[in-house]
């Protein structure tokens, strides 16, 4: 089968390939080193796609199964993830500054030492997630579960987490920032 990668913008041809799934079809893209940003990949069916160090700039991932995808240092600034499915995925080390994560489902998901600088992360699913040395400056996390969390060492100067769940002093050590975040969790 034949698949078209689309600017989201444009609607020019990014990457045409033929293969079995979109999921396959991407992946080639990336181990192409095929720069991505600005795809429309909308809804698409991503699960456990190995998409390490894609670049991904504002790409259209809204409502995307991503569940178990390896985005390891993946550059997704500014990218539409919201109401998509992340759980377990591995977005350890990505560039997600600027993306909006609404209510998207990253339940376990590692998101150790992103770059998550003024993220949307309204009402997002944060259960069990690994967020160590994660930057969270200016993120907003209103709303989100973060039941189970690690934010050990992580950055979280001028977070937004007004009625965000799963909030306790266990969930980052002394070296984690907490500098004028506001709080109104429950």
């Amino acid at each position: 089968m034949w698949f078209d990668i689309l600017n989201r913008f444009t609607l020019e041809h990014i990457f045409a390939a033929e293969g079995n799934s979109l999921r396959e079809v991407v992946e080639k893209a990336v181990r192409f080193g095929t720069d991505l940003s600005e795809a429309n990949l909308m809804t698409a069916d991503l699960s456990g796609a190995d998409l390490r160090r894609a670049k991904l700039t504002r790409a259209y991932l809204y409502g995307a199964d991503l569940s178990g995808a390896r985005l390891s240092g993946a550059d997704l600034f500014d990218a539409k993830i919201s109401k998509a499915k992340l759980v377990e995925a591995d977005l350890s080390g990505a560039n997600l500054t600027g993306a909006n994560l609404h209510r998207a489902s990253l339940e376990g998901a590692d998101l150790s030492n992103a770059e998550l600088v003024k993220a949307d992360l309204i009402g997002a699913n944060l259960v069990n997630c690994n967020m160590t040395g994660a930057n969270l400056t200016g993120a907003f996390l209103t709303r989100a579960d973060l039941t189970g969390a690690n934010l050990e060492g992580a950055e979280l100067t001028r977070a937004e987490l007004m009625l965000s769940r799963g909030l306790d002093g266990d969930m980052w050590s002394s070296r984690g920032s907490f500098n004028r975040a506001s709080s109104g969790g429950y």
